[in-house]
C-alpha cells in the first residue's frame, strides 16, 4: 500500500513539473529580427497626458518581410517602475526588436 501511494505521489509530481515546463515554454519571448534598419520614425503627436498612463510612442514593426507602422498607445502605469520604450538595435548584419517594458 505504501509503495502505491509513493508511486502516485511521484507520478503527480512529474505531471505537475511537466505542466510547469509547458507553461514556461509557452510564455517564452518571441525574438524579432529584420534584415535591414527600420525607416525613420514617423511624426506622431502625443495626446494630452492621462493620469495613471504613459505614452508608448509608435514604432516600426517587422511583418511578413517588410516594416509596418504601429501607432502609439497608452500603457497603464505601474507604481514604482519606469517605462523603457522599445527600440531596434543592430544585431550583427541585422536588426533586433527589443520590446518596450517596465523596469
Amino acid at each position: 500500500m505504501k509503495t502505491s501511494l509513493r508511486s502516485l505521489v511521484a507520478q503527480t509530481a512529474l505531471v505537475v513539473a511537466g505542466a510547469m515546463t509547458v507553461s514556461a515554454a509557452s510564455a517564452a519571448e518571441v525574438v524579432i529580427v529584420a534584415p535591414s534598419a527600420p525607416p525613420a520614425p514617423r511624426y506622431e503627436p502625443v495626446p494630452p497626458a492621462r493620469a495613471g498612463y504613459v505614452w508608448d510612442a509608435g514604432h516600426w514593426v517587422w511583418e511578413h518581410g517588410r516594416y509596418v507602422w504601429a501607432g502609439g498607445r497608452w500603457e497603464a502605469e505601474r507604481v514604482g517602475h519606469r517605462w523603457v520604450p522599445g527600440e531596434w538595435v543592430r544585431y550583427g548584419e541585422q536588426y533586433r526588436w527589443v520590446p518596450a517594458h517596465w523596469a
